[in-house]
């Protein structure tokens, strides 16, 4: 039998895959307005300051750089392609039960929450519109795959049941949890079709699933590191660098070979960099 306190700290699935989510880059209007939403819903600490930007994260690891607009630069535009949300994995299921506890009790503003069958996600929006959610895997043996796609689902959560794995109550949340990272990076797209193959053939992911509008994408058999829809965006052209909100994505990981950086379709700056 494994270590319970061992289990509790083991690296997410998530980040054991050739390919992972290192970080996430911002662009900002008032770029502490937005680094404050961040450390009172996730308890993010400061990682490092400088010519007006400023990187967050947990562990002593950044996982956000947030970095102030030039002026003249323009509020984003929810139809263009951008950043859909930045997908926060929780460590443990325990985890995401104390953070529950955390955001009801400074009455954070939830704009939904959904049962994925893969994952127990919240989703919330930053002061500048970027989508922010936060989330919890199930373990990778009670996934469901038809061949090579994997079941999801958007369907009603049980937050009692998660609040109720966390203790009866749950420790209240203190700052970001150990191994807390970023599980996967959702984008807005003009055609989801195109962004898979690009993602597939370019990146080298596996598409993980396809629905009306939307392609997933991942690295070694996660749900999804990737995900690309045109829910909102459809028909979109290159994004404006001018405007505010997502600025790249970083990549990492044993199937990262060397140091380069990719633009996808829509003007998506994505940063591969070599890790284990």
């Amino acid at each position: 039998m494994s270590d319970p306190i061992v289990a509790e700290h083991a690296l997410p699935f998530a980040l054991t895959r050739p390919i992972h989510v290192a970080e996430v880059g911002l662009k900002a209007h008032d770029v502490e307005k937005v680094a404050d939403y961040y450390r009172a819903v996730l308890g993010l600490e400061t990682i490092f300051t400088g010519g007006g930007r400023i990187a967050l994260g947990a562990g002593g690891k950044v996982l956000l750089d947030i970095a102030p607009l030039p002026p003249g630069g323009l509020a984003d535009d929810p139809r263009s392609a951008g950043l859909f949300h930045t997908a926060f994995l929780m460590p443990t299921r325990a985890d995401l039960a104390r953070w529950i506890v955390h955001a009801a009790g400074k009455r954070f503003p939830v704009d939904g929450m959904a049962d994925h069958l893969v994952s127990e996600a919240f989703y919330l929006t930053d002061p500048e519109g970027n989508g922010v959610e936060i989330y919890s895997d199930r373990p990778q043996r009670d996934w469901g795959w038809d061949g090579k796609s994997v079941r999801m689902a958007t369907d009603p959560l049980d937050v009692d049941a998660i609040v109720r794995a966390g203790g009866n109550p749950p420790p209240p949340q203190a700052g970001a949890p150990e191994g807390l990272s970023i599980g996967h990076v959702h984008l807005r797209v003009g055609d989801a079709g195109p962004a898979g193959e690009w993602w597939t053939s370019v990146v080298g992911l596996d598409e993980t699933a396809r629905m009306r509008g939307a392609s997933f994408l991942s690295s070694g058999g996660y749900h999804h590191h990737i995900a690309a829809n045109s829910w909102q965006s459809r028909g979109a052209g290159q994004r404006d660098p001018k405007r505010s909100g997502l600025a790249y994505v970083m990549l990492t990981g044993s199937g990262v070979t060397t140091e380069r950086e990719l633009v996808d379709p829509w003007g998506t700056v994505i940063r591969m960099t070599p890790g284990a």
